[in-house]
């Protein structure tokens, strides 16, 4: 499992560097204070693994583990919340494979 935080950790570091610091992420007023988007969501590598590994079911299969993680849906502020996301993904001696990724919202729609 500490294998699997520390490759979410670095997907989901990806995920929120797309969501929030692309066009439509943070509010213009965020985007004039927070010079570095991305560097700052680097930042937080080690805490969004922590969250991927609470956040994250796995299912053994003896050589196979796969993986289901759910984030997101959180307000950050009153006009800023997380997009929920599920991600499945597929364990093997230490490497990990997606094997789906989509929006929750997307989904619901």
């Amino acid at each position: 499992m500490a294998d699997y935080q520390a490759y979410a950790g670095g997907q989901l570091v990806e995920l929120a560097t797309e969501e929030l610091c692309g066009q439509g992420g943070l509010p213009m007023l965020l985007r004039l204070w927070i010079k570095d988007c991305p560097a700052v969501i680097a930042s937080q590598q080690t805490s969004l693994a922590a969250l991927a590994g609470q956040l994250s079911s796995r299912t053994n299969f003896g050589i196979v583990s796969v993986f289901t993680t759910e984030v997101g849906g959180q307000t950050i502020l009153p006009a800023l919340s997380l997009p929920r996301y599920r991600v499945t993904t597929l364990g093997v001696a230490g490497h990990f494979i997606p094997l789906e990724s989509r929006s929750v919202q997307a989904e619901m729609e």
